[in-house]
Formats: structure tokens, sequence, C-alpha cells
């Protein structure tokens, strides 16, 4: 029988010695099995456990849902333009540029408020173009939304020019919606479609002069762009900060008071003054 090499200074392996009993018994297998399987169970249970923190910051900074932008400075990332149409549809594009309305599918008995893309081609990318108020809106292919003079909306521009440029309005007498207009001073609208054929989509056009029902939309947006709920996961990380971490920040144990005015004073932002202040009082208290 070949035996494996062996070097100097290598340990021994010990064999372990079987007893009578351990060799009499035929559930030892099925026994080990259920062990195995318990201990797999907790660890999985702890791991779990352990991880749920992690977890939900990554799900909050993830967080895909879906929510209405309520104001022009919500505008930002991933949004759907949900037009004046019934049904309700969305501002769509193709791969070559063509602009146009898509029927909505992920939509709750037909309120704009719940629509959800179902398709790549509803979503736009909005970002603000610096040092101006106005919005720029990139579609899936990578091209920006244009209007040309006329009032044809296109998305075929690799670049920005006052053609791809837009201001977004709020809506006076209509709260959560807007109004997307061009640097011309018209406004996108929908309208019935010119087409002789049967169930034609509605058009969409950019050289509407006044604010009308037909210019009115929703744009809703993936909730971890929204900057309210976004400073409010902000504050909720602030306020999640332990006992333990606040003593070891401080050196020294904390009464329940300290412990709650430091925890206030992460959320209203003067934390560092209020723990330097509890510093200086636990040295006199030393020293006292």
């Amino acid at each position: 029988m070949v035996k494996p090499l062996t070097f100097k200074g290598d340990k021994k392996a010990k064999r372990r010695k079987r007893t009578t009993t351990d060799q009499n018994d035929d559930d030892a297998p099925e026994r080990q099995k259920k062990q195995f399987k318990a201990s797999a169970t907790s660890s999985k249970i702890i791991t779990t456990s352990a991880a749920t923190p992690n977890e939900e910051v990554e799900g909050e900074e993830h967080d895909d849902s879906w929510v209405s932008a309520d104001a022009p400075s919500d505008v930002s990332g991933p949004i759907m333009f949900v037009l004046p149409t019934e049904p309700p549809t969305a501002l769509a594009c193709d791969a070559t540029g063509k602009v146009f309305t898509l029927p909505i599918d992920n939509i709750v008995d037909g309120n704009p408020a719940t629509a959800e893309p179902h398709d790549v081609r509803q979503v736009w990318v909005a970002n603000k173009i610096v040092g101006t108020e106005y919005h720029r809106f990139k579609g899936y292919h990578g091209k920006y939304l244009s209007c040309d003079k006329i009032g044809l909306f296109t998305a075929t521009s690799d670049a920005i020019t006052s053609l791809e440029s837009f201001t977004i309005i709020p809506t006076f007498d209509t709260p959560g919606t807007f109004q997307i207009q061009t640097l011309r001073e018209t406004f996108l609208t929908v309208r019935a479609s010119k087409s002789s054929k049967a169930n034609a989509a509605p058009e969409v056009r950019g050289d509407a002069t006044e604010i009308s029902f037909d210019t009115t939309l929703r744009i809703r947006m993936q909730a971890r762009f929204k900057p309210r709920i976004k400073a409010s996961k902000e504050e909720k990380a602030r306020e999640k900060i332990s006992r333990r971490e606040l003593e070891e920040a401080v050196g020294r144990r904390l009464e329940e008071d300290e412990v709650k005015k430091l925890k206030r004073a992460r959320r209203e932002g003067n934390y560092h003054e209020v723990m330097l202040d509890l510093k200086v009082k636990g040295k006199h208290d030393k020293y006292g």
C-alpha cells in the first residue's frame, strides 16, 4: 500500500478510537444528519438576524419602487411621463429615436398616480442641466429628448442644445401635475391621432401655446431619487447608533438622559458639540 508523503515537523493525525457503542449504534448516521441539519438551520438564523441591519440599509439604497414627483426639484433619475389620455399612456421612444405614446399596463384602476413602467421605452433619465433651471431627458438608448421648431419630438441627439432643454412647471391649480415647456415657451401636449387607422394611439407634440388639460401630466420616479425620501432615510441612518458606540465615542459610561441627548443631537446636526460637552463634563466629574 502506497503511503502519502510526510515531511519533518508534520503533526501526526490522531486516530479516533471507535467504541463498541459506536459500532453497534445503527442510528448514528441518521442522528448525525439530524444534528447537521439543526446546526445548519441555527447558523442560518444567526446569519440572517445578524445581516438584517445591512440588508435594510442596502434595501433603502436600492429602493426601486415608484412614487409621484411633487415639485420640479424632485425630478431626478429614472422617470416616467404619464400623459393625460384615456386610458393613460406614457411618453416613449424606440431605438430609432421616434417619440410616441405607449399604453401603460402597470396601473391600478386607471389611476395615473399608481402608474409604473412595464417597458424600458417608457423610462427617461432626468437630470438638471448644470448652472440652469432646465432639465434634460435621456432615453433608454442613450439619446436625448428634443423638440424642434415645429413642435416635433425626437430622441436622436447626443448633445444638449436649446432643443434638448426643458422647463418643468408645476400646475397652479392641480398639485402633483406639471407642464413641460420648451425654451420657445411652447408646451408638450397630446392630441387625437390624425391617422385613419382604427384605435390609433394619441400623438404627442410640443407646439401648444397655452396650458390646458392636454398639457397637464404627472411624473413618476424611483423613490430612492426623491430628495425628501432620501433625506428621511439619511435621518433614520443617523439615528441608528447603539449605546455602546456612543459610550466608546465619549470614553465613559453614559446615563440614559445623556444617550437620548446624543441621539437627538445626531438628528439635529449638533452631535459633535454635544459629545464634546459630555467629554468635558466627564473630566470635571473625574477630577472634581
